[in-house]
């Protein structure tokens, strides 16, 4: 049955869709495929997220990244408001949470704080308001592989200090063995592998997306199974969702402050404030999968990734259709 386009507006995201039936299905089937199972999640989800990044960077071409370096400056303002800007702005107000109960919501901000941008939604978002596409794609790319060193950095600065002991020696080798190898891999085969990668985006992309839904799915499920959620009062709940919708627009007004301040033209003013305010839901499901793979805190640290997700797919497909109608005077005068 086909659903008129004025209803699918009101529809959430398939991918949105897919993650909120794997919440479900952890509340009511709780450890399927735990350890000591015939075939354990555990072991699927660290084979897929090594897969996953071998794509990545089998979709990266070394040659196109190279070129789009000139415009450096346009490079380092997104990327100093991915990874500094944010996790300062969230470090401003560590003295008021340290030692209290609401450290650990808190630290889960941090998390998202310290993610890089999404890749896919930045490219679609610049490309229909009609900005920079290729520095979007080359900052989009390179952010996902910076935040494979830096979101752990940021993480591992409080991590130890918290009840449940997460061994960071660890993690790092985890890191290197489950994203950063095969990354390298990946950039390594492009040249011979990178075409076949490129017809196949649609395929690749359906099996990222599956490995994000078995990580979710492990993470919910593992806490449901401890009770971490019975832990979580209701306020608290909102008040993170309000402090995540207010980071995002203390970063996407600022910002756009800075942007008009440094007068970059229109194309890259659109790519600098789509780019920079950005978190990847993806990205921080991988990271959940490997950082607290031995935690049941993985599902707690995903809630603000998935509200903030949620909020900026929501509010920025708004401002892209703005942009895009302002472009269109220009481009009928011609």
């Amino acid at each position: 049955m086909n659903i008129p386009t004025s209803v699918k507006r009101f529809l959430p995201d398939g991918f949105i869709s897919g993650i909120l039936l794997m919440i479900l299905l952890a509340k009511l089937l709780p450890g399927i495929g735990s350890e000591g199972s015939l075939i354990e999640l555990r072991v699927i989800i660290k084979g897929g997220i090594a897969l996953l990044f071998f794509f990545y960077g089998l979709k990266l071409s070394p040659e196109k990244l190279k070129n789009d370096l000139s415009n450096w400056k346009l490079h380092l303002i997104i990327q100093g408001i991915t990874f500094l800007v944010f996790p300062a702005l969230l470090l401003l107000f560590y003295p008021l949470f340290k030692g209290t109960e609401q450290e650990i919501l808190w630290l889960a901000v941090f998390f998202l704080a310290a993610l890089p941008s999404t890749v896919s939604s930045s490219v679609v978002m610049v490309s229909i308001a009609g900005g920079n596409l290729p520095s979007a794609i080359f900052n989009a790319s390179i952010s996902g592989v910076m935040g494979i060193l830096l979101t752990p950095a940021w993480m591992g600065l409080f991590l130890d200090q918290q009840t449940e002991a997460i061994a960071f020696g660890e993690v790092v080798r985890d890191l290197v063995i489950q994203i950063l190898i095969p990354v390298a891999l990946g950039l390594f085969m492009h040249r011979f592998w990178g075409a076949w990668a490129n017809r196949h985006k649609s395929r690749i992309s359906l099996f990222d997306k599956s490995v994000i839904l078995a990580i979710v799915y492990r993470s919910f499920s593992d806490s449901f199974l401890n009770g971490i959620f019975s832990s979580i009062p209701m306020h608290s709940l909102l008040l993170l969702s309000a402090c995540v919708i207010a980071l995002f627009f203390l970063v996407f007004e600022g910002t756009k402050m800075l942007i008009g301040l440094l007068r970059f033209n229109r194309e890259d003013r659109i790519t600098v404030l789509f780019c920079a305010s950005k978190k990847s839901l993806v990205h921080g499901s991988v990271m959940v999968g490997v950082l607290f793979a031995g935690s049941t805190l993985g599902s707690l640290f995903l809630v603000p990734v998935m509200i903030y997700h949620a909020f900026q797919l929501f509010y920025i497909s708004i401002v892209a259709r703005r942009y895009s109608r302002e472009v269109q005077p220009v481009t009928t005068r011609g």
